[in-house]
């Protein structure tokens, strides 16, 4: 048969092989190595009983791991017959891998089989589970890219200086309270819309509409002032998000009804207001559920009957 150049074995392998294996993590060429010897151990019965199809198992698991010897190997066995059934599309496959691995002589043994590869069932378990992995990691940055999404839909919405100004003390601010900047945002928007000098008929202040008991147990002094009146609100939000354990409707409807009204009806008020209140929220912040911090209160009596978060 007439020479053929490495080049050409390895595009005559690559489609018969398919995409390369890789472990998950890197593996230690050690590690390797061991693998290899204890195969080796196994399939020639040295100081352990022997047993082929571990030193295949062993071999495989090598040799997907980078290991050409491991390779070249398992064509030798499977073109041979030895304690396995002969097997020339399989030979194929573990001699084209070693080639492409820079085996001289595997490459040589391609050659002279002109058999097509044909994937053995170790290499075709790896693809599946490297096929899975991928998807789940896959699926796994899709739900994260979602939840990034969701979190940071509010952004699209600040849209005036006065807005950028008091989003810039949110973001400051946010990350001490444990809070999503995207939440404060839709209940600064729900009660003020922005405005730093709003009064609402039952003399709630300010951007977060701080009533005076309120303020006082948050130790809110000037609660026109935009950075004192986030914060006594951020104080109080943290708070509700705490005793209702993240649930964000519950914690939400508590900062309009108060939590008094939450447990009394066992979920969202029936309030007209409550529940528009929690829809408006939920416009421009979403996700149902928001980290807590379970030291700063015990939680709601609420939450230990099965009940309805939502509105």
């Amino acid at each position: 048969m007439k020479p053929t150049s490495f080049a050409v074995v390895a595009c005559l392998a690559l489609p018969l092989l398919g995409a390369p294996v890789r472990a998950a993590t890197p593996v230690d060429p050690a590690l390797r190595t061991h693998w290899r010897e204890q195969a080796i151990a196994l399939e020639h019965g040295e100081g352990v009983p022997r047993d082929v199809s571990a030193a295949v198992q062993l071999y495989c698991q090598a040799a997907l791991a980078g290991d050409a010897v491991s390779a070249y190997n398992l064509g030798w066995l499977y073109a041979n017959g030895r304690g396995v059934p002969r097997n020339d599309g399989f030979a194929a496959h573990w001699f084209a891998r070693a080639a492409l691995q820079g085996d001289t002589q595997a490459q040589a043994m391609f050659q002279r089989m002109n058999t097509p590869a044909d994937k053995p069932d170790c290499v075709r378990e790896a693809d599946a589970h490297e096929a899975r992995t991928a998807a789940e990691q896959a699926e796994r940055q899709r739900l994260a890219d979602e939840l990034l999404a969701r979190r940071t839909a509010y952004r699209a919405h600040i849209d005036t200086p006065e807005q950028q100004r008091v989003m810039k003390i949110v973001d400051r601010l946010a990350p001490r309270f444990g809070l999503e900047p995207g939440l404060v945002y839709a209940i600064i928007r729900a009660e003020s819309n922005f405005n730093a000098q709003a009064v609402s008929d039952k003399n709630a202040q300010g951007l977060m509409q701080l009533i005076p008991e309120t303020a006082a147990r948050f130790a809110v002094r000037k609660p026109f002032d935009p950075e004192q009146n986030i914060r006594g609100g951020m104080a109080y939000l943290r708070w509700l998000l705490s005793y209702f354990r993240g649930q964000v409707p519950l914690a939400v409807a508590a900062y309009n009804a108060g939590e008094g009204a939450v447990d009394k009806y066992g979920g969202v008020p029936p309030f007209a207001e409550t529940r528009d209140y929690v829809q408006r929220i939920q416009r421009y912040f979403a996700l149902l559920e928001h980290p807590f911090d379970p030291t700063l209160t015990s939680p709601s009596p609420l939450l230990q009957q099965t009940v309805s978060a939502r509105p």
